[in-house]
């Protein structure tokens, strides 16, 4: 009895709130909240630098663009002037034959048609007789300006947009020319950012990865707005609607994404698979008020509705 008597003292210890089983309860408690503590803060950390490193990547993506943008920029402006170089060399080729015929040595006046500039670049001569043949011809013909490249864009793209295609000819000047660049990627390009201008919203399904990448890509964009909601739909996918314009900035981020990426690479296929996704819904655009559905979903119907969403 005895004995007993000290065992059951030994487990009215367990009921003491300070040494029993609700101060280790407590304390469990508490570590536990602990450990969340700092994994949550250590997962908020790692989403900050990788959100930082996205917005760097972007940086430098878009410094690439404008790099590009330069090139082509210069490259037109070489484009520009190779007209004046060529009529130039061929002033220097008319003007030598003259300086060689006051030469008193008939040795140099060998040497010299030797060395002669039209005998020596006979491309550069062919290349300025097709364009002009004398100096005065070349200065007569208008030179290209640095903004008529744009301009025939422009015409291209508005062309296009309004069905004036190779298939409807019109009388005006500018239709041939509009109608030769309908298949130029530009002109298409044009084309689908004038018909995201003209949405007033559009549906949006992916996964939240893929969203997070989107999203990413287009935030620095100055039409770019993020959208109000973002729901989730299910099994990781999400569903958001976007306005016109931000599928305006979508469109023009992806276009340089796919064009400056390395291809094969993870980058590239989201902006491709994305871009030519967008681009089919645009395609079928009736004008009838029906709303603009995108899905990145291959596993799901064209109207997600119809799967019982």
């Amino acid at each position: 009895m005895k004995e007993l008597a000290a065992i059951r003292q030994q487990l009215q210890r367990l009921d003491d709130p300070t040494v029993g089983l609700t101060a280790l309860h407590g304390e469990v408690t508490q570590s536990r909240l602990k450990i969340l503590e700092l994994i949550q803060g250590g997962v908020t950390g790692l989403r900050e630098e990788n959100r930082e490193v996205r917005r760097r990547q972007d940086r430098m993506i878009s410094d690439l663009n404008e790099t590009r943008g330069e090139l082509r920029e210069l490259l037109d402006l070489v484009e520009v002037l190779r007209p004046l170089a060529l009529a130039e060399a061929g002033d220097d080729a008319q003007m030598r034959p003259e300086e060689t015929a006051l030469s008193p040595e008939p040795g140099a006046e060998a040497d010299y048609g030797s060395t002669h500039p039209a005998a020596a670049n006979p491309a550069a001569s062919s290349d300025t007789d097709a364009q002009g043949g004398t100096v005065e011809n070349t200065e007569r013909q208008p030179q290209p300006e640095a903004g008529s490249h744009e301009q025939d864009l422009k015409n291209a793209i508005e062309a296009a947009y309004q069905g004036k295609d190779a298939s409807h000819p019109q009388p005006s000047g500018p239709t041939p020319q509009a109608s030769a660049n309908v298949a130029d990627p530009q002109v298409g390009h044009g084309v689908l950012l004038l018909k995201a201008a003209g949405v007033a919203s559009a549906e949006l399904i992916a996964h939240r990865d893929t969203w997070e990448w989107l999203a990413a890509l287009a935030v620095d964009h100055s039409h770019f707005r993020t959208p109000p909601a973002v729901e989730d739909f299910k099994e990781g996918r999400v569903r958001t609607v976007l306005s016109g314009r931000s599928l305006i900035a979508l469109l023009i981020e992806l276009w340089n994404t796919r064009s400056t990426a390395t291809p094969l690479e993870g980058d590239w296929a989201l902006a491709m698979a994305s871009y030519n996704r967008i681009a089919a819904e645009l395609a079928d655009i009736a004008g009838q008020g029906e709303t603009i559905r995108i899905v990145l979903d291959d596993g799901l119907p064209h109207n997600p509705h119809e799967a019982g969403a």
